[in-house]
């Protein structure tokens, strides 16, 4: 049986990346001054990495479904293409780019670096390592929501249950120090995510029309959880501690605010894919969704560039909100650039986990803008993700989950 594209999900895609970059350009850029601030608005931007998990974990499994044992071989040689492989490049260039100003005291400690950099993933790159403990996982995520069929929402309050008793644990120290130290490359740290996207996917259509019904509810009480952990981190900048740090974003407070987020994360994506929207949004959305990953992937490598060039310097002459919103501008702008041409090479697949497309002509652009408009904004058309994750629906998996 096949499935459809998911087109609104693709949408998201770009949503999640512009919640990413805005997040590490606040930590790079927003001056020391406006700590209290910038860390308000990061407490909650940090949603953009648990929408990740929870998108990733969804479009597998919604691909994935009924793999079996047999199909595990390629399965895993596919994620080692999309995801691995990108992983291991990209770490190594950006260890060559910090290389200069590192001063290693020998070659040895220098390649002792390195591997520290592919053990813990250089900066956001542990993203990429949650989502290869997810595919270690997966067989035995699929083997439980099969044979809990019928009980997926016991399945999903244990994993509610747990992801609060691990950001407590996480939050206030209560764990190993080892365990703490790699909190952030941890599976477990992330596991309602994780499940609850596996879960979602097993009742995809019903979760879709019960949110669409019901889209006015879930943004007034996003909006509420959101107000409710500023307020938790605003009273733990004044002094109580017994909340914890405030901006920490394992933050218990949290967690009802980023499932209403990223539930409105799908809400914005089904707007920006009805047939009414112009061909320009199309277009952009169709960049965005296209060019994610390869933003996820270079967006530090710019941040670097425009520090050495000097522009955080600038917030002594130009306020920092709006600093920061130029900054956002730039990054995603050359982040693009790069992808696209990254794209057209033969290093599309080790650098962007993406299949090399051919250089754009006129005619090829006119006539994929007019089936876009007989297909209401769907660039695959006829395309449909199957359930055995065969051939017809690797491409969109790659778009969707290994690449959100």
């Amino acid at each position: 049986m096949a499935r459809r594209w998911l087109a609104q999900v693709d949408a998201m895609r770009p949503i999640k990346q512009a919640g990413v970059v805005s997040t590490h350009t606040l930590l790079f850029f927003a001056p020391a001054a406006a700590a209290v601030s910038s860390g308000a608005a990061l407490l909650l931007l940090h949603v953009s990495r648990e929408g990740f998990f929870f998108i990733s974990a969804c479009m597998l499994t919604y691909a994935y479904a009924d793999m079996r044992l047999v199909g595990l071989r390629r399965f895993y040689r596919r994620r080692i293409a999309s995801v691995l492989i990108p992983y291991l490049c990209w770490n190594l260039i950006y260890f060559l780019v910090l290389l200069p100003t590192s001063h290693y005291a020998s070659v040895s400690a220098a390649l002792a670096h390195l591997a520290w950099f592919a053990a813990t993933g250089y900066y956001q790159l542990y993203f990429l390592l949650v989502i290869m403990e997810f595919y270690l996982a997966f067989p035995l995520v699929l083997m439980l929501l099969r044979r809990t069929r019928g009980h997926h929402g016991l399945v999903l309050a244990a994993a509610a249950a747990a992801q609060v008793a691990i950001s407590i644990a996480t939050h206030w120290q209560l764990l190993p120090a080892l365990i703490l130290r790699y909190a952030q490359q941890d599976a477990l740290s992330y596991l309602l995510y994780l499940i609850g996207g596996a879960v979602v996917a097993f009742h995809l259509d019903q979760v879709h029309d019960w949110v669409v019904r019901h889209a006015l509810l879930i943004i007034y009480l996003t909006v509420a959880a959101g107000l409710a952990a500023e307020a938790i981190y605003f009273l733990a900048q004044d002094g109580i501690t017994m909340l914890g740090s405030g901006s920490d974003p394992f933050q218990p407070s949290v967690i009802a605010f980023n499932v209403g987020a990223i539930t409105c994360g799908y809400l914005a994506g089904v707007a920006l894919i009805r047939p009414e929207r112009s061909r320009r949004t199309k277009a952009m959305v169709r960049l965005g969704s296209d060019d994610a990953y390869g933003i996820y992937l270079s967006q530090i490598l710019f941040i670097i560039a425009l520090i050495r060039l000097g522009w955080g310097r600038l917030d002594a002459t130009v306020p920092w909100p709006l600093l920061c919103l130029l900054t956002m501008g730039i990054i995603f702008a050359c982040c693009i650039a790069l992808t696209e041409l990254l794209a057209r090479t033969p290093l599309a697949v080790p650098l962007t986990g993406r299949k090399q497309v051919p250089w754009p002509t006129r005619g090829r652009d006119r006539d994929l803008d007019q089936s876009m408009d007989r297909r209401g904004g769907d660039p695959g058309g006829g395309r449909r993700l199957s359930r055995s994750g065969g051939r017809s629906g690797e491409a969109d998996l790659r778009r969707t989950a290994a690449l959100s």
